[in-house]
């Protein structure tokens, strides 16, 4: 993950599972999160409105819900304490189709007992999908807490496991 130091992009663009807000500037992504969902998001009135911007991270999102990328080639910036960094990182490291719970990731930021920590980190995260925090399920393996919703938390799981082929022309939300 990197920094950057531009002035705020953002973008609104269509998904399978609703329109997704991409924040950052231009190239770098900082924020990318549904508009639709459990938290409230907001486009701040500093942020410029550039429809162009983020061609990569469209590109990647379209092969993505085509099925046709299990890895994000991105740029990012996610802001957030050391801790959420860890967790965020340590989320890019569960690979496609695949899922771990708290406790596993705790593990592997070197806090063991840190499981509802890591859910809190997660439910921070800043960049949907591509710092895939759908993938971190509960101990017994049951779907817990998403912030676009459980629904599409399913959907997501499912297209990675080959159940569901989204594709950009489909609507799941």
């Amino acid at each position: 993950m990197t920094t950057a130091t531009r002035e705020p992009l953002y973008a609104r663009i269509d998904s399978p599972i609703g329109e997704l807000l991409l924040v950052g500037d231009g190239h770098v992504l900082h924020r990318l999160q549904m508009l639709e969902g459990r938290l409230a998001v907001f486009i701040d009135p500093a942020w410029t409105r550039d429809d162009q911007a983020f061609a990569e991270a469209r590109t990647q999102l379209e092969e993505y819900f085509e099925g046709r990328r299990t890895e994000f080639e991105l740029p990012l910036a996610p802001a957030g304490s050391p801790f959420q960094l860890r967790v965020w990182e340590a989320l890019r490291e569960i690979p496609y189709g695949c899922t771990a719970s708290y406790a596993e990731i705790a593990r592997r930021v070197g806090a063991p007992s840190a499981a509802r920590a890591v859910g809190v980190a997660n439910r921070s995260n800043p960049i949907a999908i591509v710092v895939p925090c759908h993938r971190v399920i509960g101990a017994d393996g049951t779907l817990t807490g998403y912030a676009g919703g459980l629904d599409r938390k399913r959907l997501l799981l499912d297209l990675e496991a080959g159940v569901l082929p989204l594709g950009l022309g489909a609507t799941a939300a």
